[in-house]
């Protein structure tokens, strides 16, 4: 498919374009995105693990119908592994077969990593570097002069220089602070956990089927539990599992047994299971005034809150 050329027209298309493919922004965060594309900066997004920063990326490229390269960061992961490697059972067994005819230094024989697909892909593609603050100090200044000029030395080819100038989103969990050198280079972003009008929009377009009325219990459960001084608090993915789980069941509401029940889906440390539930009950919301215990009748046409076409709420 060609590429979306609209996309980065206005900050309006940006939102339209996100929403399209499910994912909610306002209009601050839309606008470092329509920056960094129109600048032809990275996109550097800070925040806590489970937010959006990687599915911010995901539908960047797939609002421009492009193709997204993802480079995984960790300890111990050099250049090498983020731009190429050659592959050597082809080039031994072409050496055993003609000898010194055949020259195994050449782009046959080049097993492309997700940096140099970026630049060589035949149009302007996404590339994710994700988590990068998991990598060590020197990945950081590669990527810094290779996302400076955009060209990248391989030494048996030669300097390659990217096709098409790729869309780079960065995301780091702030584990470590990253250097100033690389801020400065970026369009900077900071996601944190939405309020709660905007998880429940989030929620409602993850969760095809949820009512109403768990969909908000839902979420005014986790935003009291990101209260607590938790090891990890729950993530927006976590809330959807959450809602997801709730739905399984058939409840159209939560209440305490259930809440400590499934408790396991939102925390992953025993430590904090055991705080939220000295907590439960202060945290679960009001019940309705007809007392119902919130059992899901599937008879029921489920009313939903259709936020995908009522956004003013949420300064877009």
């Amino acid at each position: 498919m060609p590429l979306n050329t609209n996309f980065y027209q206005s900050i309006d298309s940006v939102i339209s374009g996100l929403t399209r493919q499910n994912y909610i922004i306002n209009k601050k965060a839309a606008t470092a995105v329509f920056l960094a594309g129109r600048l032809g900066k990275p996109l550097l997004i800070e925040g806590p693990a489970g937010v959006g920063k990687t599915g911010l990326a995901e539908a960047v490229a797939g609002a421009l119908n492009t193709e997204l390269f993802r480079l995984q960061c960790y300890p111990g992961l050099d250049e090498s592994k983020t731009l190429y490697e050659w592959n050597y059972q082809k080039q031994l067994l072409h050496i055993q077969a003609y000898k010194d005819e055949v020259n195994v230094f050449s782009p046959a024989y080049l097993l492309e990593r997700p940096l140099l697909k970026a630049f060589r892909s035949p149009k302007p593609a996404v590339l994710l570097i994700d988590e990068i603050d998991k990598g060590e100090e020197e990945l950081e200044s590669f990527l810094l002069e290779a996302l400076s000029e955009y060209q990248v030395s391989i030494p048996e080819l030669g300097v390659i220089t990217a096709v098409h100038r790729p869309y780079v989103v960065l995301t780091s969990n702030s584990t470590r602070q990253l250097s100033d050198a690389l801020k400065r280079r970026c369009i900077f972003l900071y996601l944190s956990y939405p309020e709660a009008v905007v998880e429940e929009a989030i929620v409602n377009l993850k969760v095809p089927g949820i009512s109403r009325r768990l969909c908000s219990d839902v979420v005014k459960f986790v935003q009291e539990l990101r209260k607590l001084k938790l090891k990890k608090a729950p993530s927006i993915t976590e809330s959807i599992d959450w809602a997801r789980t709730l739905l399984l069941l058939g409840r159209g509401g939560i209440d305490a047994a259930l809440v400590s029940d499934s408790l396991n889906v939102l925390l992953k440390y025993e430590e904090d299971i055991a705080r939220a539930e000295l907590k439960i009950e202060q945290m679960i919301p009001d019940k309705p005034d007809d007392g119902a215990q919130g059992i899901l009748d599937t008879s029921t046409t489920v009313q939903r809150v259709e936020y995908e076409h009522d956004l003013t709420r949420f300064d877009f």
